[in-house]
């Protein structure tokens, strides 16, 4: 497996996510309930950046037409979101976040 670097843990607050670009990707970072999730950050209804809308209870609303999605597994949970979310692997290494990505993709 081959780790990317996404962010300093000190960038990503539970109401705060932080987004990156890692190899052409969009991604988001979450931090819920003491834990780092991360998954593709560009809602696929419209484009529009999921780390910029609203964050609760490990849920995000797309800041454009209010499709919701899980954090932690992607899945769209409310319309117009199209399809779930592809999510990816953390760890923290010396107060890094990494990701990885799957062969799947």
């Amino acid at each position: 497996m081959s780790w990317k670097k996404v962010c300093e843990v000190s960038q990503v607050k539970e109401d705060f996510p932080f987004s990156a670009n890692v190899e052409g990707k969009e991604v988001g970072v979450y931090l819920i309930g003491g834990k780092y999730y991360a998954l593709e950050d560009i809602c696929p209804h419209a484009y529009a950046l999921l780390s910029q809308g609203f964050v609760d209870d490990g849920k995000v609303e797309c800041p454009l037409h209010e499709a919701v999605f899980d954090v932690r597994t992607g899945q769209c949970l409310r319309e117009p979101g199209g399809r779930d979310l592809q999510t990816y692997l953390t760890r923290v290494i010396d107060n890094q976040i990494q990701i990885t990505f799957t062969a799947e993709e």
